[in-house]
Formats: C-alpha cells, sequence, structure tokens
C-alpha cells in the first residue's frame, strides 16, 4: 500500500512508488529553506543584539540558549517520533491510528513545557548559576530569560507542527512555518532593539510573538486544511491515559536521539561557556558565542536532509521495500557530504566578515573570534556525516544505535574534549574540542559498520535488518 497525497492546487507526494530522487528534492528544498530562515532566526537575535546592546548582552543570550535548544530538543523528539510512528501507520493504512499519535505529539508535550517554563520562572536565578552565569552578565540573563519563556511553549507547537504537516504532504506550509516568523523576527528585532531602546528584552519579546504566530499558523492549518492528517479528541478515562502514555513513550524513543542532537548542542553551548569564561571571561564567551549563533546554519542544513530522508526511509522500511530504503539513505549520506564540506569552506575563508556581523572589528571579542572560528569550523563535515547515519537508524526504529551515537557525539566525547584539549593545546584546544568529538563520533560508527559487514561475510555471522537495509543483498549485485 501506499500514501500519496493529492489535492487540487496543492503538493503530490507517494512516497511508496515516486522516484527517490525527484522524492528527495520535492521533500528537500522546502525543508532546507525553512531551516535557512529558522538559522536566519537565530542569527537575527544575535546580530541586533550584539550590535545593538554590547557583547555583554550577546554573552548573556549565549547563557540563556541552552534552555532555547532543549525546548527545541524537546519538540523535536515528539516531531520525528511522530513522524516515523505515524509514517509506518500509514504505510500500513491505519489512518486513525496516526491521527491518534499527532494528537498526542501535539497536546502532551506542550502541557510538559508549561509546567517546565512555570518552574524555571520560580527558580531563575538557580536556573541561571546551573548555566554559568557570571555576576556581571545575570541582570541582562534575566531580562531575557523572563521574555523568551513562554515562547517555549510556542516553539513546541511550531516543530512538531512541522513534522505533521510535511507528513500530510505540505512541505512548501511546512516551509512558511519558519519563513514567516523568521522575516517577522528580523523587523520586530530591529524595531525593539534600536528605535524602542528595549535592550535585550525587545530581542527576547521578538522571538516569543514570531513564535506564537508560528503556533497560530498550525492550528489554522490543522483546523481547515489539512489533507489525511487530522486532530481527534482525545478521551478521559484510565484505558485511555494508559494507551496515551503507552504512544507517548513509543514516540518518544523513536525521537529520542533527534532530542540528544539538541541537547548535544546545549551540552557544546553549556560546557564551552564554563571552559571560556574561566579561560578568557566574558570576552572569551562572547567569542564563543558567535560560533554558537554560526553553526546551528550548519545543523540546520544537515537537519533538513535527515528530516527529508526519514519519511521515505520510514513509509518504505514499514512497507517492506528495502532497495528504496537504501537508495534514499546514500542520496542523503551524499548529499550531507557534500553540504559539511561546503559548511567547512565557508565558515573557514568567510571568518572574518562573519564575525563582523556580530563583533565590533578591533575589539578582544572579535580577536578572539577570528583566531578560533576557522579551527571549530573543521567539525563540519564529521558533523553532516554523524547526523545522515543517525538518521538513517532513527528512521527505521533502530533507536538504540542512534541513541548511542548521539551520547558519543552529546556526552561521552564532549565533555572529555573540551576538558583535555585546552590542557593539550592552548589556546586552540578550546576551539578543537568540537571537531575532535565529532571525528571519534565518526571513527566509531564507521567501525560499527564495518565490523557489521565483516558479520555478514561469513556464513556464522548474523545481521540485523538494518544492516540489511544498508548493505545490497547478493541478488542485487
Amino acid at each position: 500500500m501506499t500514501k500519496k497525497i493529492k489535492d487540487k492546487g496543492r503538493d503530490s507526494i507517494d512516497f511508496g512508488r515516486s522516484r527517490i530522487g525527484p522524492l528527495f528534492q520535492r521533500l528537500f528544498y522546502p525543508t532546507l529553506l525553512s531551516m535557512v530562515f529558522a538559522s536566519l532566526f537565530t542569527v537575527a537575535d544575535g546580530i541586533f543584539v550584539g550590535q545593538g546592546v554590547g557583547s555583554d548582552a550577546l554573552a548573556a543570550v549565549n547563557i540563556v540558549a541552552p534552555l532555547f535548544l532543549m525546548t527545541t530538543g524537546i519538540a523535536l523528539m515528539f516531531g520525528a517520533g511522530v513522524s516515523v510512528v505515524a509514517s509506518i501507520h500509514l504505510s500500513q493504512g491505519n489512518c486513525k491510528a496516526a491521527d491518534i499519535n499527532i494528537t498526542q505529539a501535539l497536546e502532551v508535550p506542550a502541557l510538559l513545557m508549561v509546567v517546565l517554563s512555570f518552574l524555571i520562572y520560580i527558580f531563575q536565578t538557580p536556573f541561571l548559576r546551573l548555566m554559568g552565569c557570571s555576576d556581571v552578565l545575570m541582570p541582562l540573563a534575566r531580562q531575557y530569560l523572563l521574555f523568551i519563556l513562554p515562547g517555549c511553549v510556542f516553539i513546541i507547537c511550531q516543530l512538531v507542527g512541522t513534522f505533521v504537516i510535511r507528513l500530510d504532504g505540505s512541505p512548501k506550509f511546512a516551509a512558511l512555518l519558519e519563513i514567516i516568523p523568521a522575516l517577522l523576527n528580523i523587523f520586530l528585532d530591529w524595531l525593539f532593539v534600536f528605535p524602542m531602546q528595549m535592550g535585550i528584552a525587545g530581542s527576547a519579546l521578538a522571538s516569543t510573538l514570531c513564535c506564537a504566530l508560528a503556533a497560530g499558523m498550525v492550528v489554522w492549518y490543522m483546523s481547515f486544511r489539512t489533507q489525511t492528517m487530522h486532530i481527534r479528541r482525545l478521551k478521559f478515562s484510565l484505558t485511555s491515559a494508559y494507551l496515551t502514555a503507552r504512544n507517548i513513550g513509543y514516540m518518544a524513543r523513536s525521537g529520542f536521539p533527534s532530542m540528544l542532537g539538541e541537547l548535544a548542542m546545549s551540552m557544546i553551548l553549556l560546557t564551552g561557556n564554563y571552559v571560556f569564561i574561566r579561560a578568557l571571561g566574558e570576552d572569551g564567551v562572547a567569542a564563543f558565542c558567535v560560533a554558537c549563533y554560526l553553526y546551528p546554519i550548519v545543523v540546520m542544513i544537515n537537519n533538513a536532509i535527515a528530516q527529508s530522508a526519514q519519511p521515505i526511509i520510514s513509509f518504505n522500511y514499514g512497507a517492506g521495500n528495502s532497495k528504496r530504503v537504501r537508495e534514499a539513505f546514500r542520496l542523503s549520506l551524499r548529499t550531507s557530504a557534500i553540504c559539511g564540506m561546503a559548511a567547512t569552506l565557508v565558515l573557514t575563508l568567510g571568518a572574518k566578515p562573519l564575525i563582523g556581523l556580530f563583533l565590533h572589528a578591533g575589539t578582544r571579542p572579535y580577536e578572539i573570534a577570528t583566531a578560533g572560528l576557522p579551527l571549530f569550523a573543521v567539525s563540519s563535515i564529521f558533523f553532516a556525516l554523524n547526523v545522515a547515519i543517525i538518521g538513517y537508524y532513527q528512521a527505521i526504529e533502530q533507536n538504540f544505535r542512534a541513541t548511542v551515537f548521539m551520547l558519543l557525539r552529546g556526552l561521552i566525547f564532549l565533555v572529555p574534549a573540551f576538558i583535555l584539549m585546552p590542557a593539550l593545546i592552548q589556546p586552540q584546544g578550546m576551539w578543537l574540542a568540537v571537531p575532535v568529538t565529532e571525528c571519534l563520533t565518526l571513527g566509531v560508527i564507521l567501525l560499527t559498520l564495518l565490523f557489521r559487514q565483516k558479520q555478514r561475510s561469513t556464513p556464522a555471522g548474523t545481521t540485523s535488518r538494518a544492516d540489511r537495509y544498508i548493505q545490497p543483498s547478493q541478488q542485487e549485485q
């Protein structure tokens, strides 16, 4: 059974029979456009805060940024999870189960974020201390935190809705969920920071208002424009609560590696903030902040590749079409390699003008960032390949492997790298911690694949279903 979505004046997508290359492109270009604008959403905040308020304000934003990434991680966990689960249900013709899944994926994490935001509001000072905030940055960080907290709930609805709408066969509308708020955010950042002189609070307020707009667009789409995916009223009973908990757990397991991807970025920010502020003070954090504003562009591009390949892989995995699964995976891998190399070159060769967008030339933070960004940029190619492979395992429900690999790059290798590299190479080691982490993770992934391939080549060897999808069968060879 295939899924074909067709309506007058709208997208037509057949995950089971369309040629993989054109199908991937139809999903990838709108997704890439939306991801680029999502990056611009964040970058605009950094530019206006850095130029309009100052380097200390930029450092304060970097202190609060792990909260934003944690929120994004929760949204991606449920968004990616429901996309995998619902894709498999749709490939089997079970539309009602898919509808129930998307309803739960939209409502439960939003409620969870309301509770978390309330707790952070009550304990805001201890929370900021935990994030590594210094006394100098505390007033600015508190201002930004108070105005960004309401936006966290809207981010959940926006990002989960993006996955659902893309699966519903409207990747172009899903792209608009990022493009329209990003353009509005640029205007509001300028308005609030410069003419209205609202400072760092104005930047946070602009972000919250734009996320609210995106959430409203999701509600409008699901109410009036949806094609096959529908919101269903959930029952309130013990049996319904049990089934909801079971489904949420299943989606969370499927999407957990995506959350770990955002938590990995949070750990980069959190650990990097501690290391840079101890070694170079607030100027070091401001310099590191520039890399943290630019790196999400690389992250978003490669997430666009993984998210575009995911519904194709998941649908055909559920339908048992191994040849199409392998073709989609290899296409995503090639695309990731090209984008990773391009990102490394751009961040290396264009370091000075890019840094100049955030910091004034000649200042100490500018000089620190100019020396460090080209080193940090080396991580792009390794990161791109890691995300493509991890995204593949996630799409075919090999969640344990995807989780282990994400833990390697987000915690197990990262924290020791930030501790050891500055001791081995000073001061370049602080900037090389992330490239070393991504390189080591890719090495482990490739060794694992090589070991599985050797197992497969021996008569006594056993191969998981995931590895059979990567390697062509002997009949196909």
